[in-house]
């Protein structure tokens, strides 16, 4: 009998090094998550349930457990590089069949899907041609297309105009500096993304009231004015008219036929008829110099696409050189209720089971789920520290076993040798 528990505490602790083996190994490799073994005491069935006086039986395996703790987070220059810090998992596609992942080194196939090196398909939720994230559930596939132009439809200015400036008391003249008090320009676009100039000038012509004109230039640089749709281009231009009240903020705004909204023949370029609404909302009137503090608009030209960002809650995004972004999907994270109970399947990944209960979907700091970080990566969690002073003490108990052979071994040997 000593022989049997002894050789069941060989095949133990030659078992356990067998995992610390393992885990020193992997020390290195991206998102390993570090194993431990569990022993578990063996004594002799009876029909009583009486071990009072049972001497045991040795000692077997109970389990060998992962412990999914938090691996060092390691920068790299690849923003497809994703690291999750928290809790979770990233959902892979393998041809179909569903796998789960902590390595995050992703890459771009040559069909344009964020693949792993084992060409493993990452899934998230896709977004729709707007750019909207949707609750359709995919393989990501990069965009490497160019971002369609968009026509400005929208001006927004924030501006200061000087109470104490005085009125030329002329006719507007764009050409004509001395007729109006001040001018600003900005680039807008149209349809087909061509690059249109709106000009907007601003002449006073009563005290705490203005007239605004607004003129776009098309790319041959003829001036054209901004006329509500519909009207006479050879009709004279009438100003937006802005007033203001005593305290210097705007009061009202009467349109013109050039300047709120505006509209362009589609002739000039070949484009669509541009019209563009212009917000004057933010406008002042204070005793201090004009001053212009915001003036966007929304249009934008063609843009190749410049880079990829991932942001912490997993929005992949297209970023393009006309300064514009849009989404492309949102990476899918699944968390386990018993996450010892996947299956290791190699390779970084585990598969569901019934024992770890249903795989639970969701995103990037929901529901639990960790956070994201762009150009890292998760390194293992092994301590080899930890796994060195492990295996010197597997080693000792291997060794005691083989003695208590060996001792075994003495007595029988002492009891053959009686006369």
């Amino acid at each position: 009998m000593p022989f049997r528990i002894a050789l069941s505490g060989l095949n133990a602790a030659a078992a356990d090094l067998r995992v610390i083996g393992n885990n020193v190994a992997n020390a290195s490799t991206t998102g390993f998550k570090k194993s431990k073994t569990e022993f578990a005491d063996v004594y002799a069935a009876s029909s009583t349930g009486a071990t009072t006086n049972s001497t045991g039986a040795g000692v077997k395996i109970s389990s060998i457990k992962q412990e999914f703790s938090q691996g060092n987070i390691d920068f790299t220059n690849n923003n497809l590089d994703l690291a999750i810090s928290g809790e979770g998992f990233f959902r892979l596609s393998d041809n179909g069949t569903t796998k789960y992942s902590r390595a995050g080194a992703f890459g771009v196939d040559r069909e344009g899907f964020v693949v792993n090196n084992e060409n493993q398909r990452l899934t998230g939720y896709l977004a729709d041609a707007n750019g909207a994230i949707t609750n359709s559930l995919g393989d990501i596939e990069m965009t490497t297309g160019r971002l369609d132009p968009s026509a400005t439809s929208q001006v927004t200015i924030t501006a200061n105009l000087d109470s104490t400036e005085t009125a030329p008391g002329v006719n507007f003249d764009r050409t004509d500096s001395s007729t109006y008090n001040h001018s600003t320009s900005l680039t807008t676009y149209d349809s087909l993304g061509n690059a249109i100039v709106q000009t907007m000038y601003y002449q006073k012509s009563a005290a705490n009231t203005w007239n605004m004109y607004s003129y776009l230039t098309d790319p041959s640089g003829a001036d054209i004015e901004m006329l509500p749709t519909g009207a006479s281009a050879t009709t004279p231009p009438t100003p937006s008219v802005l007033t203001f009240t005593t305290s210097g903020s705007l009061s009202t705004v009467v349109p013109g036929s050039s300047g709120i909204a505006g509209y362009q023949d589609a002739a000039i370029t070949g484009s669509a008829a541009m019209n563009i609404g212009i917000d004057v909302s933010n406008l002042t009137q204070f005793g201090s110099t004009f001053g212009v503090d915001k003036l966007v608009q929304n249009g934008y030209e063609e843009g190749q696409l410049s880079g990829v960002e991932v942001s912490n809650d997993g929005i992949i995004s297209a970023r393009y050189t006309n300064g514009q972004s849009q989404s492309i999907a949102q990476v899918a994270m699944a968390r386990f209720s018993n996450p010892n109970g996947l299956t290791q399947l190699g390779d970084n990944t585990w598969a569901e089971t019934a024992e770890s209960g249903a795989a639970l979907a969701g995103t990037a700091g929901s529901s639990s789920l960790g956070l994201i970080q762009s150009g890292a990566l998760e390194g293992s969690n092994v301590d080899l520290t930890e796994q060195l002073v492990n295996m010197i003490t597997s080693q000792r108990n291997f060794q005691a076993n083989a003695k208590i052979i060996e001792t075994a071994d003495t007595v029988t040997q002492t009891i053959l040798n009686i006369r």
